[in-house]
């Protein structure tokens, strides 16, 4: 940091003090002009409640006299064009600064330098001052006479040449500080991390943790950090006010590097003084509005623990409604505050606001969209976490219900986001809603030919249904006869089970049983088409049931375990 702060400051030395051949005329040709109301008695008549603007006449930087404008000849125009003469009679060594001289005529009093105009005053010039215009005059004479004295000493070779060494002396003098100030701070920051740890180490054990001893030395670097920085800035500012001082064309600058550095510091100040009954305000609304927001945060949490019992209000509904509710309770707060934020009334303040509202009400509808479906979901109760559920061709397990976006976990393990809008605009399948009172309902299907008696096929998938485990008793299993098909009838055994997240392993299990079943008994299996009958029967003998890799297992009984 103090590198870096150094080099800069070096190399804006080097170019400060090499400016001895620079004739930088820019700086000194911006005359300010000074607006005022002057009301003033005129000798001649003038009305003594006149209002006149007044210009500086100004010559490296110093105010030299005060002149009057008017509708035809503004001030500032006049100022400027007096600045000029002065400057180039200044420039012109060969016109002496005590051949000057006042001239006086009928109407004004003139300051004349050879045969050349320097300037003039009347009696309203005089009015407005307060004097008389051959007082004024004098005084702007011998003004105009050391401001060229001084114009021509300070762009002397010598003169010149003494700045310049001051200038290259000062950036030295400014190279060792920033060199001295880092060695001072680095050692006060080491000084400090050695000392005061062990101290700070004790404040956090006493203090049962809820002092952070890393967070108190963090804190102390920082502090040692921005007490550099203020001590930088202090010798720049000491330094460039030196240097620019040095040489005519920068001295404006330096007069106005007070007003630079600071400047904006005290009109920040004062705009906070005129804010503080707004601020205070906003603070007093602020506390009010977060007070009321932790009372409205315990009511709907004792609404979600069960605590608080409101008719026909759902306990899934206590979040999401206390986000509703803070939403409405800051956007009033807001409302109510707008007014008293400090610069809220300015133009720039409201071109943001606009433009911000502009970007926000562009770029945000399909978030819009999905808070709303969000919302929706969570009021319409379509599923909660923990729930099996299928949108479009994605099936999973409900692991997050967000405002944006719901999380669903696969049987594959794989994690899906879906966005809520996508949820709300497709139909959405809850596999867990009934099972929990009436159960779920699985059901597959086998073709079995016209010579097996309709009576056999359905004992023999009633047989399958109480050998697998995880099938509810009740409601009892039931087959339906689903088509007549040209060489198969098409039979549905439908089962109940509670348990919806087993699915893909009560299916198994069930297609297993039926596979099993209908071999014992030498039934062949029509699926999926048939076309005439075989020479051997389609059929697995079962005494080949187990043929390597597959091992025995015992078969389940009918209450579901294994004998």
């Amino acid at each position: 940091m103090y590198r870096s702060v150094s080099m800069m400051v070096l190399v804006l030395g080097t170019i400060v003090g090499t400016m001895t051949g620079l004739a930088v005329h820019a700086a000194a040709a911006a005359s300010t002009a000074v607006r005022g109301n002057v009301s003033a008695t005129d000798p001649s008549g003038i009305d003594a409640g006149a209002q006149f603007e007044l210009a500086e006449v100004k010559l490296d930087g110093e105010v030299l006299f005060r002149v009057r404008g008017s509708t035809a000849y503004p001030a500032e125009e006049r100022a400027n064009a007096i600045r000029k003469r002065i400057a180039a009679i200044a420039a012109d060594r060969s016109v002496a600064a005590d051949s000057l001289r006042v001239v006086e005529m009928e109407d004004r009093t003139r300051i004349m330098a050879g045969d050349g105009l320097v300037s003039a005053f009347n009696d309203a010039d005089a009015a407005a001052e307060g004097v008389t215009r051959q007082i004024l005059a004098r005084h702007a004479l011998i003004k105009i006479a050391a401001a060229i004295t001084s114009y021509r000493n300070d762009r002397s070779p010598r003169v010149l040449l003494i700045n310049t060494l001051y200038a290259l002396g000062a950036t030295v003098v400014l190279a060792l500080l920033l060199f001295v100030f880092r060695g001072v701070f680095n050692r006060l920051d080491a000084l400090a991390e050695r000392r005061l740890k062990y101290w700070v180490e004790r404040l956090e054990a006493r203090s049962h943790q809820l002092v952070q001893a890393q967070q108190l030395i963090n804190a102390l670097h920082g502090f040692l950090k921005l007490l550099g920085v203020l001590s930088v800035l202090v010798v720049a500012y000491v330094y460039l006010n030196l240097v620019l001082g040095l040489y005519p064309w920068t001295r404006p600058l330096a007069a106005r590097l007070f007003e630079i550095f600071f400047g904006p510091l005290g009109a920040l100040a004062m705009e906070f003084v005129d804010a503080l009954p707004n601020i205070a305000f906003v603070a007093v609304l602020v506390i009010v509005t977060r007070y009321v927001l932790k009372v409205t945060r315990l009511y709907f949490l004792g609404i979600e623990h069960g605590t608080i019992q409101p008719g026909n209000f759902d306990r899934d509904w206590a979040l999401p409604t206390y986000k509703i509710a803070r939403l409405v309770v800051i956007a009033c707060a807001l409302v109510v505050a707008y007014p008293h934020i400090p610069g809220s009334s300015s133009e720039a303040f409201k071109g943001v606001s606009i433009l911000i509202g502009l970007v926000f009400s562009l770029g945000s509808s399909s978030v819009i969209a999905n808070l709303i479906a969000g919302y929706s979901m969570i009021y319409r109760r379509a599923f909660k976490v923990g729930d099996r559920i299928m949108v479009k061709d994605l099936t999973g397990d409900v692991t997050d219900i967000r405002l944006m976006v719901t999380h669903l976990r696969t049987v594959k393990n794989e994690e899906i986001v879906v966005p809520n809008s996508d949820i709300l605009n497709s139909h959405v399948i809850n596999y867990n809603t009934l099972a929990r009172s009436r159960g779920l309902i699985l059901h597959t299907t086998v073709g079995i030919g016209y010579e097996t008696p309709w009576r056999q096929v359905e004992a023999m998938l009633r047989l399958a249904a109480e050998r697998t485990p995880g099938l509810l008793k009740e409601p009892a299993p039931f087959i339906l006869q689903k088509s007549l098909g040209d060489f198969a009838v098409t039979y549905e055994l439908n089962v109940y089970c509670d348990e919806p997240q087993r699915m893909g392993r009560l299916y198994t299990a069930m297609h297993q049983n039926i596979l099993d079943v209908f071999n014992e008994h030498g039934v062949q299996i029509m699926t999926p088409a048939y076309e005439g009958d075989p020479e051997i029967p389609k059929v697995v003998p079962k005494d080949q049931w187990y043929q390597a890799p597959a091992q025995p297992t015992q078969a389940p009984t009918n209450d579901g375990h294994k004998s």
